[in-house]
């Protein structure tokens, strides 16, 4: 039995249980699990040596790699915060989240040290740069720079006693980019990260044979979590920086990887690249996270994968993991984002706190011990997203001395008889057009299943009859000449005619991602701003 109460303890534990398992692969090398609990402990004790207190917040602004792992989990063991920062980030975006926490430490790499250094003057609290594998031959003179020292040179730099950890400490900030605005940072504690980590191994029955391909980013709650459900279990991870879907093939053969965990940009890309005839056999399952599948590709994936069972998985950050739909219900209800994870509770409320019936729409509020800390010096957003549960559903009641905090995620959902949830949409996302609230997702997915698009986003605009005109801003198949009219014909033969588009602006390449691989909105949405006069 797997006692684990600190995040850092799961490296620990199973370095105790299996020293010479192979833990990690990153390009032809390898790490043990005792070679990972020494590197873990080594970096806890070179950070109290250089004078980071309890709860320090330290940065990591580096790719999937052996020292961004080492520094995360040797942050907790030294009492520490780590702060995962997406590598795809700018300067100035990485200069914001290090000023927004109060960085301490951070750890980069050599190449990315120079471009950086002009943007950390405005990070007065920043007092350590650790740099991977050395500190380059000529670094920018900036007046008032932190130290800066070398991989190797940081661990041999001395150690100290670490400082006491238990499972309420902080453990990590997450940064999520959001809609609109600069992004906020979710606090995460030892006992949330340890929760997640459990339940989430749990049904999908990580086992100490798995090979898990972690080729999310690490900054990304479901990509992190790659880490700690392997850990758990004794498993070994192949930390993967793709360029593209072919790597991610290729990756998934020579390792013979048994799990993978992806969004849909890249499930999509994936079920439209060539595989090899025994390509992907060795998986045992696959998992969706981070926004719906579309049918089709859902559909496509199972064909290539007959013998991998496939999760489909809903979440948001300020909670880790909220619902996963078992594998024998897909035939049953496709569209189902399934049912509570172990250790969670999922509820659906109307705005007056109460619960809706059966297929009633409403909020999905989740409670339990994966429930953040709320957000990183955001006192106000954090009151608007953690409140107390409502006196109608327990956990609320009046008689508790203190009143149990739930985070209320924004997004509307729905709960049939049999307690499976469905995904409607985002509130603030939502498309108010003749009179209906149409979600954005629902739309992308009739456009998606006409068969003439790659990818898509849907987007309500004003308009002075309907409310919100539905635009829709598609990558179209290269070999087939599509234009507006034949998508709107389309459409119309899949939808009710509230959901049909109303235009179509035509993208001949892939639509921009944000950092985590998901579609970039924001950015998307800015081409259907009107110009400045």
């Amino acid at each position: 039995m797997n006692h684990t109460h600190l995040l850092h303890e799961l490296v620990q534990e199973a370095s105790l249980r299996s020293p010479e398992t192979e833990a990690l692969v990153y390009r032809e090398d390898t790490l043990t699990y005792q070679a990972l609990a020494d590197a873990c402990q080594r970096f806890a004790g070179a950070v109290c040596a250089a004078g980071l207190t309890r709860g320090d917040r330290i940065a990591i602004y580096l790719e999937k790699r052996f020292e961004a792992v080492i520094a995360s989990f040797g942050a907790c063991w030294a009492g520490c915060v780590f702060v995962p920062i997406n590598p795809l980030l700018k300067p100035e975006q990485v200069a914001y989240i290090l000023r927004d926490c109060g960085v301490r430490l951070l750890v980069t790499t050599t190449d990315r040290l120079p471009a950086l250094l002009p943007a950390l003057v405005a990070c007065p609290d920043l007092l350590h740069i650790v740099v991977t594998p050395h500190l380059p031959d000529e670094v920018p003179a900036i007046d008032g720079q932190p130290l800066q020292q070398g991989w190797d040179e940081f661990h041999q730099s001395g150690t100290s006693p670490l400082h006491r950890v238990i499972d309420s400490d902080m453990a990590a900030i997450l940064y999520t980019s959001g809609s609109t605005g600069k992004p906020k940072g979710v606090v995460l504690s030892h006992r949330n990260m340890i929760a997640g980590a459990k339940s989430v191994a749990s049904y999908l029955e990580n086992r100490a044979g798995d090979v898990v391909l972690a080729a999310l980013p690490l900054s990304f709650d479901a990509g992190f979590s790659q880490l700690t459900t392997s850990f758990h279990a004794g498993a070994r991870v192949v930390l993967l920086n793709y360029l593209f879907p072919k790597d991610v093939l290729n990756a998934i053969d020579r390792h013979h990887v048994t799990g993978l965990t992806a969004v849909p940009p890249l499930w999509i890309q994936l079920t439209q690249s060539t595989w090899g005839e025994q390509s992907g056999r060795t998986l045992r399952y696959v998992a969706n996270t981070g926004g719906r599948m579309p049918r089709n590709t859902l559909d496509m994936l199972r064909a290539r994968l007959p013998q991998a069972r496939v999760f489909l998985m809903y979440g948001l950050t300020e909670a880790f993991r909220a619902t996963y739909l078992d594998p024998s219900q897909l035939d049953l209800r496709p569209d189902s984002i399934g049912k509570a994870i172990p250790n969670s509770e999922i509820l659906v409320l109307r705005s007056d706190g109460t619960r809706c019936a059966p297929n009633e729409p409403g909020e999905l509020v989740q409670r339990g011990p994966l429930v953040s800390m709320g957000y990183w010096n955001a006192p106000e957003k954090t009151a608007e997203r953690f409140r107390a549960l409502p006196a109608t559903v327990a956990g609320g009641r009046t008689e508790l001395p203190l009143p149990e905090i739930a985070v209320f995620s924004g997004d509307t959902v729905r709960m049939d008889d049999e307690g499976y949830l469905y995904f409607i949409g985002r509130n603030d996302e939502m498309i108010k057009t003749s009179g209906y609230r149409v979600s954005p997702t629902e739309i992308e997915e009739i456009v998606l299943a006409t068969g003439l698009v790659l990818e898509c986003a849907a987007f309500g605009v004003p308009d002075p009859t309907l409310g919100e005109a539905i635009v829709v801003i598609a990558h179209t198949r290269a070999d087939e000449k599509v234009d507006s009219a034949r998508l709107v014909t389309a459409c119309r033969r899949l939808a009710p005619p509230y959901m049909v588009p109303a235009r179509f602006v035509l993208a001949p390449d892939r639509l921009p991602r944000n950092p985590n691989g998901k579609l970039d909105r924001t950015l998307l949405g800015q081409r259907l701003q009107p110009a400045e006069p």
